[in-house]
Formats: C-alpha cells, sequence, structure tokens
C-alpha cells in the first residue's frame, strides 16, 4: 500500500491531465483519477441544485446522484471534450426530477408551494446554462495555468477569508513587494487562457 506522500504526488500528476486521459484512467479502476476527475467538476455540478433553489443537503444528494450516474456511464462514453455539457444536462435533469418531488410533497400535504418549486422546468433554464459555463470555463483556466500563478489566484481570489499580500506572500514563499508584479503577469496568462477557450465571446 502506498503511503500517503506517494498518494499525494500520484494526485497532483493526474490533476494535470486532460479529461480524456482521466476518463480512460477511471475506465482502468484508478481510483485516484476518479477522484480529481469528481473534485475537477464538483462545483460545477453543486452550482445547479443550488440555482434551482436546493438547500445544501438536497444538492448534496444530486450531487452523489450524477456522481453514480456519471460512474456507470464512463464505459460508454464516447464524447469526451462534451463531458462538461453532459454534467449540466444530467445535473440539470436531477435537479428537475427534485423540484418535481418536493412540489408533490407539497401538494400531497396541502402546503403552499414555493415560487422556486412550482416553476421546475426540464430543460436547464439559459440564465444558468451560461453562467454555469462561465464559471466552469474560469476554472478550467485557472487550472491550465503554471503551478505557481494557479496557487497565487487561488489564494488572492478564492481565499475565504481573503489573505493580505504579506500573507499570500509567506505562503508562497516570496517577497512582499513582489506580489504585485508577479499578480499582473498572472492575470496577463489567465486572460490569455481564457481568450484561447472563447471566453466572454
Amino acid at each position: 500500500m502506498r503511503d500517503r506522500k506517494e498518494q499525494a504526488e500520484h494526485r497532483s500528476e493526474r490533476e494535470d491531465w486532460n479529461d480524456a486521459q482521466l476518463v480512460q484512467a477511471c475506465r482502468e479502476g484508478d481510483q485516484e483519477a476518479w477522484g480529481v476527475l469528481i473534485h475537477r467538476y464538483r462545483r460545477l455540478i453543486y452550482s445547479i441544485p443550488l440555482r434551482y433553489g436546493a438547500q445544501p443537503a438536497d444538492a448534496a444528494d444530486i450531487f452523489q446522484a450524477v456522481c453514480l450516474e456519471l460512474y456507470a456511464e464512463l464505459p460508454r462514453l464516447r464524447k469526451i471534450e462534451s463531458l462538461k455539457s453532459w454534467l449540466i444536462s444530467v445535473t440539470a435533469h436531477q435537479a428537475f426530477h427534485w423540484k418535481r418531488r418536493v412540489r408533490k410533497r407539497h401538494e400531497r400535504e396541502g402546503d403552499e408551494i414555493p415560487s422556486d418549486v412550482s416553476d421546475a422546468k426540464a430543460e436547464v433554464p439559459g440564465e444558468i446554462l451560461e453562467a454555469t459555463e462561465r464559471e466552469q470555463t474560469l476554472r478550467d483556466a485557472i487550472r491550465a495555468l503554471p503551478p505557481r500563478c494557479r496557487e497565487m489566484i487561488q489564494l488572492l481570489f478564492y481565499a475565504d477569508p481573503p489573505l493580505s499580500y504579506a500573507e499570500v506572500a509567506r505562503r508562497l514563499g516570496l517577497a512582499t513587494g513582489s506580489i504585485g508584479f508577479i499578480r499582473g503577469r498572472c492575470l496577463k496568462k489567465l486572460e490569455r487562457e481564457l481568450g484561447n477557450s472563447g471566453f466572454g465571446e
């Protein structure tokens, strides 16, 4: 059995793989590749039921259902480049059925049906689809950055609570005065990645 350090190294290596490599490894029983694949798309999957009005516990149930469906579908997936769209469609389908179950329960119990449940639709609303795809495109662009830029962007813009430049510098082992310059270079690289993906078109 591999120790934790070796497992972390293998996982880190897989984080740089594209979806096709991860899916192939998953088909071959690579559990670490499966973990990386799910981690890559976890926010995409969670964001859809939350936009449908699901509470965190219900969103977690929908997330699990989508993961199970993806795992079952892995041997039959052909267009790996469409994985993101497939996940959006499957998650929206699960969220729709969740809403329909909630609506029926309210009707059965004679409760007033909340407005965010009564308008459930099987198709993904355009604004949800667009926002979800843009968010995932941004995550993909950040993942494509060099490791130091990737970590800096995460620390500067995604840490909660926000971190000071001094704390970011400490975590990255850099001089505080260099953070602004390196941040600018990293944002330029991110802008190029987003441009290559057609972000904002």
